[in-house]
């Protein structure tokens, strides 16, 4: 069952998972006309491929490390690390450790 995307003014924990990390999923926190925020979940070893997006993204990471590539250049992420790409930048994901982050992607007009 997908989680509802939160309304206007509704407060929403980012706290570390911890152990309920094994259990939660990856889901969207809102899809706003404008602006995106994604609770990426990641376990141990799994990856998003090389991809990209039309609008900027920033990724946080609160908990655990994923190696992030953009520009075919490894960067560690770990918790309380925070990264901007500028649109259309290919870039990738790989979990070194389990890994939960807060995305949030710039859409464009019509994307929503």
């Amino acid at each position: 069952m997908a989680l509802p995307h939160a309304l206007s003014s509704e407060v929403v924990s980012l706290q570390p998972l911890g152990a309920r990390i094994a259990d939660t999923r990856t889901h969207a926190i809102i899809k706003a006309e404008q602006l995106e925020v994604v609770r990426v979940v990641l376990p141990a070893g799994s990856e998003l491929p090389l991809h990209e997006t039309p609008g900027e993204i920033t990724l946080y990471c609160i908990e655990g490390e994923v190696q992030f590539t953009v520009a075919g250049q490894p960067r560690p992420l770990r918790a309380g690390d925070w990264i901007h790409l500028q649109p259309r930048a290919p870039h990738a994901l790989r979990a070194t450790r389990d890994a939960s982050l807060l995305l949030t992607i710039c859409l464009l007009a019509g994307e929503a």
